[in-house]
């Protein structure tokens, strides 16, 4: 069932002074992710804008994309919603090249929200990952990460697609886009997103071999596979 934005507002509204740009009044703010054990995501329903305030006269900063690099359903994870006179704006994360973008776009330019209460942490220094479900541990593994020439960035990001058959044995049998992109071309197919998936040399994991992208073992992939979600939020340390 569809679940409207201010049904999702209830129970957590704050007022706030206007933003800049904005007609006077009280506003009604709300945060819909905490990115540990609650997080909201949602397809877009149209292309619209994203602005880098919640206003229709700030400057665009992209636009919501309906399809990922690799052809999948694109997802955004929605962060805040920010509500004045009758219009309701919401701040959604936006993968690409700067890692730490963020904008807002009309509620209505996006389509139902899901919830989910998992969150993956990666500890780069540990070379581990570990899901957490409602803040417990559900699954844990060690990883192979960036090398020091190119490093899996850190940040706050969030599961964009699940893939099958990236293209041959050096992705395994399952991969994972996600939100981050590497500071230069990444072993992802294409480009610079930092993915996480199988590996043909499971002698390598741990430890520092890939290009920014997240190894794990093809064995433990696939547990993480059938325990994670799209907009699931990603930390990564």
């Amino acid at each position: 069932m569809r679940r409207s934005i201010l049904a999702l507002i209830a129970g957590v509204f704050s007022i706030a002074t206007p933003v800049a740009g904005v007609a006077e009044g009280p506003a009604v703010t709300a945060t819909l992710s905490n990115l540990t054990t609650l997080s909201r995501w949602s397809y877009p329903q149209a292309a619209g804008a994203v602005h880098d305030a919640p206003w229709a006269g700030a400057r665009v900063i992209g636009h919501l994309r309906f399809l990922t690099p690799e052809g999948q359903a694109q997802a955004y994870l929605v962060l805040r919603s920010y509500s004045a006179r009758g219009a309701t704006w919401l701040r959604v994360s936006l993968a690409g090249p700067s890692n730490h973008l963020a904008g807002w776009a009309e509620a209505e330019d996006l389509g139902e929200m899901h919830v989910t209460t998992e969150h993956l942490r990666v500890n780069r220094e540990l070379l581990r990952a570990t899901l957490y479900r409602g803040g417990r541990v559900i699954w844990s593994a060690p990883v192979g990460v960036g090398r020091p020439s190119s490093p899996t960035p850190a940040g706050h990001f969030y599961v964009t697609e699940k893939l099958l058959a990236m293209g041959g044995a050096f992705y395994g049998p399952y991969a994972f886009g996600t939100s981050a992109y590497a500071s230069a071309r990444s072993d992802w197919p294409g480009g610079r997103v930092v993915g996480i998936h199988g590996t043909d040399a499971p002698q390598l994991v741990p430890g520092r071999p890939s290009h920014g992208c997240i190894r794990l073992r093809n064995a433990d992939v696939k547990r993480l596979w059938s325990a994670i979600e799209v907009g699931t939020p990603i930390e990564i340390v």
